[in-house]
């Protein structure tokens, strides 16, 4: 490349860069109305099911309170690199993946890397839309428990295994399943500021209020504190255990929503002066909170009333509502239970929705209106069809093992390593009081993308692992 092609490619990318940083930015474009409304919205992203019905079981399997260390731990690493940076990426480029890793290829290779771009970032888009298509039939099982938790009828089943099994069944759940995306698409069809920051200002605080209501009723069933002790005692054991370590991180990872679409499309919403590393550090933070919290709910009832704690669906849908019929005005706290958990659910499903949206909105120019009809038209096209509980564990593991990880380490390469030198530094520094410490590129470069190559590799090896 001759001196004068490598001069007009750098401006390029500086006029790329400088245009996400400066004033205008945004032009037209929806966008959330303060820094608080924009973290609550992140955290919504990252509390989803998982937290509520994989973090107490991992807890409780891989060494109580020891477990906390390795989580914690990687909690912080993947906070401060991978979450800030994913924000950091969408807010430089003011568009989703798609957009966003064509500007990091054009400010690297000139116009020949745009094409290429846009197909790489076409990954992270589709496994976040892959992964919604999948968690939008839980959330229809959540919508018949609540109605069934509701008008009593979870209360009276006598065998809870074959009530769920009779509702995850190929074609088993289609009118609830329809109501779960009419739900989440209703809200999404008002954009950023109306739709989605709304509905997170709305259920996260509820719950949070709700299981800090189940939290304490909870802690007055008989041998509660069985479940304290063997959630909090720690097994030091467990931390000679490599498993540990790997569901340690798989927890962690998955629990950030990083995944090169959710984080990255939310930051594209993004104003310029929002420090966007605090804002990591506290979705950070609540997440972790919200974790605790659920582990802090549901082990001591499943201790309670000595039932097997389980993990995945069989959590959820058959091990708890065996808890609630056995505990003292059960039927009022399976409805707070599920709706604080649809809460959760319904948050985490519009920010995976809002990645194909955003593209079908940018590069194709629909309007709002129409990208959410024809998301929801192929979302509820492939969803009917992996309705069962077999079919539906299948999907979430091949997403979750394959395109959530590569969307995430190449959103990663994107920002770190084909952007300009410097590019990702500057970005994630915008909006700070002082620019981030020399500590930033080697942790992100080196670190970040390492450990996101070990979570492809240990998923291909032990399964899914988040």
């Amino acid at each position: 490349m001759t001196k004068e092609k490598k001069a007009a490619v750098a401006a390029e990318g500086k006029d790329i860069a400088q245009g996400a940083s400066g004033e205008g930015a945004a032009g037209s474009r929806d966008s959330f109305t303060s820094k608080a409304a924009f973290i609550i919205s992140c955290v919504g992203s990252a509390v989803g099911i998982g937290c509520i019905w994989l973090f107490p079981y991992r807890i409780a399997e891989f060494g109580g309170a020891a477990f906390l260390i390795p989580f914690m731990v990687f909690m912080v690493v993947l906070g401060f690199t991978g979450v800030a940076s994913e924000m950091a990426f969408g807010r430089m480029a003011q568009e989703g993946s798609v957009g966003a890793f064509s500007k990091a290829m054009v400010m690297r290779f000139g116009e020949k890397g745009r094409r290429v771009g846009k197909i790489l970032g076409a990954i992270p888009m589709l496994g976040a839309l892959a992964l919604a298509i999948g968690y939008s039939v839980v959330v229809g099982w959540l919508l018949k428990y609540l109605f069934a938790s509701i008008t009593g009828e979870v209360m009276a089943v006598t065998d809870t295994a074959t009530y769920f099994g009779g509702l995850a069944v190929d074609f088993g759940s289609v009118g609830w399943h329809v109501l779960a995306l009419a739900l989440t698409f209703g809200v999404m069809v008002f954009g950023i500021s109306k739709g989605i920051e709304l509905l997170n200002k709305v259920m996260i605080p509820l719950f949070l209020v709700l299981f800090i209501i189940l939290l304490v009723r909870v802690a007055m069933l008989p041998n509660a504190m069985a479940g304290y002790e063997y959630l909090f005692v720690p097994r030091w054991e467990a931390l000679a255990n490599p498993t540990t370590w790997i569901y340690a991180l798989g927890q962690a990872f998955f629990s950030l929503s990083l995944a090169g679409s959710s984080m990255l499309v939310y930051g594209s919403y993004l104003k310029k002066d929002v420090d966007v590393v605090s804002s990591a550090v506290s979705v950070t933070f609540f997440n972790i909170c919200a974790a605790l919290l659920a582990a802090l709910v549901v082990v001591p009832a499943v201790f309670a009333f000595d039932v097997d704690l389980a993990s995945g669906p069989a959590l959820m849908f058959i091990t708890l509502p065996s808890v609630f019929q056995q505990m003292p005005f059960g039927q009022l706290f399976a409805v707070l239970f599920f709706i604080a958990v649809l809460c959760a659910a319904i948050t985490s499903l519009v920010s995976l929705f809002e990645a194909p949206i955003e593209m079908l909105e940018t590069h194709f120019g629909r309007s709002r209106a129409v990208a959410v009809g024809i998301v929801a038209v192929i979302a509820l096209g492939v969803g009917l069809f992996i309705e069962s509980a077999d079919s539906i564990g299948a999907w979430m593991d091949a997403v979750s093992i394959y395109a959530i990880p590569l969307g995430a380490l190449l959103a990663a390469v994107m920002f770190f390593w084909v952007c300009p030198k410097g590019t990702s530094a500057e970005q994630v520094s915008l909006g700070r009081k002082h620019p981030v410490g020399r500590w930033y590129v080697p942790m992100t470069r080196y670190v970040f993308v390492g450990i996101t190559v070990v979570v492809i590799v240990l998923g291909l090896v032990f399964g899914a692992i988040g």
